[in-house]
């Protein structure tokens, strides 16, 4: 699904921002980041380069942002 997400900035993102989405990717298949990074990263890019199919998915965000992490706990 990440890679699918992705594959909708690739003509808005210059080749470095796009190789660190794939890399950031690649660190959560092998598990040594969580998938909020990977995530994270692609919200920031949708922000700035918005897609009106991807805006409406919730895999972008499924959960509401009140029942997000405490992180002030």
């Amino acid at each position: 699904m990440l890679q699918h997400l992705s594959g909708y900035l690739r003509r808005a993102l210059p080749g470095d921002e796009r190789r660190e989405i794939q890399q950031l990717i690649a660190q959560y298949r092998e598990g040594t980041v969580p998938l909020v990074v990977p995530l994270t990263m692609l919200k920031h890019h949708f922000r700035r380069h918005p897609d009106r199919y991807i805006a409406v998915q919730a895999y972008m965000q499924p959960h509401p942002q009140e029942l997000g992490l405490r992180n002030a706990i």
